[in-house]
């Protein structure tokens, strides 16, 4: 099986990319590098650009026309630059990929895996959603996300393209090989903020601290990103048995699965894991919510181990050892670059 990962240079996808390689699945690389890293394709066909651009569309299909099957983690994904710059950002995940949709469609791929998020949810007073929650997403990025998979159910019920949206929830660690991690030195999520002040000792800053919580902070549910990864193998195996073929109505060409841990977390809980994995504890301070930012949620839904027979292997304290085991060894594998 050969599978095209668009975004495949970043985090979660060649993350994705590695799995599949080891699953015997063969990996074809697309990305414009705005965001990924080049040395995470080392090995593996890639063709540096956009998802938007046609003819480099069709040229990878004219060079690789075994292609099965589409994983879609093309995105730009940081909620406050969201804020900032919504025309942007609805460019880069909305626009590009109705083009890129027309380009699968003229180049007759049929299966698409699409990199959606949970964020897009409007969570229940318990704070734990499943895939028939509303959606009602509180940045411009959820907002994409959102435009994306009804754009995508639209397409589908009409057109030979059937759709897998996989709603992602808090990714954190590494590929335990030590392949690939977060490429940014600095990201802006939780986990990696400790990790900065763990670095530079310098406090923690718990941003919002007035949620409807049990202690006041968000809370997430964290997922090892090598257990998403295992997904989208898992997903690429059962997708013609969760989605059976084209024409059968809307139902039957696109769905939706939740990939979460089961488990919410709060910031301050996760802190309190951090600090037992780590030799000299990180201190935390209130600080006020950042742009976008909302309570959280985690999901409650058991869809995936029914349908793609996939549950998380991987526990948070785990997680958190391979985040910082990567970023050990980050420097070694990208430089100093970002």
């Amino acid at each position: 099986m050969k599978v095209l990962i668009a975004g495949g240079a970043g985090y979660i996808g060649s993350t994705v990319a590695s799995a599949c390689a080891d699953a015997g699945i063969t990996p074809v690389v697309l990305d414009n590098l705005v965001t990924g890293r080049r040395e995470f394709t080392t090995g593996r066909a890639f063709y540096e650009g956009d998802i938007a651009d046609g003819p480099l569309i069709d040229r990878v299909f004219a060079e690789h026309p075994d292609i099965d099957a589409v994983v879609h983690c093309a995105a730009l994904i940081v909620v406050p630059d969201s804020v900032a710059d919504p025309v942007g950002y609805y460019r880069a995940n909305v626009a590009k990929s109705l083009e890129f949709a027309g380009h699968l469609l003229r180049n007759g791929c049929t299966r698409m895996i699409f990199s959606s998020s949970a964020s897009i949810y409007g969570a229940d007073a318990d704070l734990t959603v499943d895939e028939d929650s509303p959606v009602a997403p509180q940045s411009p990025y959820a907002r994409t996300k959102a435009v994306c998979e009804a754009m995508f159910t639209d397409i589908a019920a009409t057109q030979p393209l059937r759709v897998l949206s996989l709603r992602y929830f808090n990714p954190i660690g590494a590929d335990p090989k030590m392949r690939t991690g977060l490429q940014l030195r600095r990201p802006s999520h939780g986990l990696g903020k400790m990790i900065q002040a763990q670095e530079e000792g310098t406090a923690f800053q718990v941003t919002g601290t007035g949620y409807p919580t049990r202690d006041g902070s968000g809370i997430r549910d964290y997922v090892h990103v090598w257990d998403l990864a295992v997904a989208h193998v898992a997903a690429l195996g059962a997708f013609d048995t969760v989605l059976p073929e084209a024409g059968a109505g809307p139902a039957a060409t696109s769905t939706v699965i939740n990939l979460g841990s089961g488990t919410g977390t709060t910031v301050r809980e996760l802190l309190d894991a951090f600090n037992s994995v780590v030799e000299a504890p990180v201190p935390a301070v209130d600080a006020e919510a950042r742009p976008g930012d909302v309570a959280g949620a985690y999901t409650r839904s058991d869809r995936a181990k029914r349908l793609l027979g996939w549950q998380p292997r991987y526990s948070l304290a785990e997680g958190i050892r391979h985040s910082l085991e990567w970023a050990d060894v980050r420097e070694d594998v990208l430089g100093r670059s970002v």
